[in-house]
């Protein structure tokens, strides 16, 4: 079997596995990736998210992760669903982050990988193939790795864009020692679309193609820990966990692909849930709600802080937000 037929093989059963694209790149060194990457922490743009800081090589390096390795292999999977468009229409009502209202979509996507990693190594004819499959789970830039792989282009949000299925998605990869026929990256299609830049009620998208981690509503409802900062407290609005609205505005999500993975659907019974619900949950309600969910990363404690502040917001402005930027 040659490399072209290989590449195809591998491509075609990712799509049958339900994702929707996959793409191929050589294993190397990020150069551009580990200069950018090593300026964002050295301006502390990573907040109190101090694991960032380690295995900086394996960062920038896939051969770390995985000696000998040859091929990064990048899938990407929609997790966008209907009932989300009805959401992005809604005002006032407390907001959970689209990716986070179906099942965690770590589980979803590696056992997914794992059969096509099982499929791949069945296809070359060995019971040895060295390598590892990853799902946001370790110290990967799998966005920097799925551009190189030609399933999309980094936004000016920062997030991963494709022109067919938008940028409500999740991705995942295999770090491989096995060669592929390479995707050839595809263009930036921002143009001098700023929509997202301005939408960020907490201005973390600092330039184009650049965010504050510290800064983004996603952070500030999940990774701190503690309280709120008092100058962010207005600007969260609605937002209990995670935050959308630089997606909601771009461009390429107008016509967003549906998801073909149904434990990424969003699950009914968390859905059209009013604020008064979200502060009179207690930790039984909610281990039982957010079992087996990509929720549960923001622990009971903070979840209730979320939805208190949220609550403030919403008594105090008939759109969920007080003071968005003039």
């Amino acid at each position: 079997m040659n490399l072209t037929e290989r590449t195809q093989r591998v491509r075609e059963e990712a799509i049958r596995l339900g994702f929707d694209a996959c793409g191929f790149a050589r294993a190397g060194r990020l150069e551009g990736e580990e200069r950018r990457l090593e300026e964002w922490l050295a301006q502390n743009r990573h907040g109190k998210m101090d694991w960032m800081e380690n295995y900086f090589d394996k960062r920038v390096d896939p051969t770390k992760l995985v000696p000998g390795a040859q091929s990064v292999v990048s899938v990407i999977g929609s997790y966008f669903h209907p009932d989300h468009e009805r959401q992005m229409q809604e005002k006032g009502k407390p907001k959970i982050a689209k990716y986070a209202q179906g099942r965690d979509y770590h589980k979803v996507f590696k056992g997914k990988l794992k059969k096509l990693f099982a499929f791949t190594e069945e296809l070359l004819g060995t019971d040895d193939l060295n390598g590892r499959i990853f799902v946001d789970s370790a110290p990967v830039l799998d966005k920097a790795w799925a551009v190189r792989a030609g399933v999309g282009w980094l936004g000016k949000n920062a997030n991963l864009l494709n022109q067919d299925i938008g940028s409500f998605f999740f991705i995942g990869e295999m770090i491989i020692d096995a060669e592929f026929i390479y995707s050839t990256p595809v263009t930036d299609h921002c143009g001098t679309c700023t929509r997202c830049i301005e939408a960020c009620p907490t201005d973390a998208i600092y330039e184009p193609y650049r965010v504050d981690g510290s800064k983004c509503i996603s952070y500030l409802t999940i990774e701190l820990k503690e309280q709120i900062p008092e100058s962010f407290r207005d600007q969260v609005g609605d937002w209990i966990f995670g935050c959308d609205i630089c997606q909601d505005v771009c461009p390429w999500n107008r016509e967003a692909a549906y998801v073909t993975m149904e434990d990424l659907y969003p699950r009914d019974k968390i859905l059209d849930r009013d604020i008064n619900f979200w502060r009179e949950l207690d930790i039984e309600q909610y281990n039982d709600l957010f079992e087996g969910s990509a929720i549960r990363r923001a622990k009971y404690e903070k979840f209730k802080m979320n939805a208190q502040l949220v609550a403030e917001n919403l008594a105090n402005t008939t759109d969920g937000r007080k003071k968005i930027k003039n």
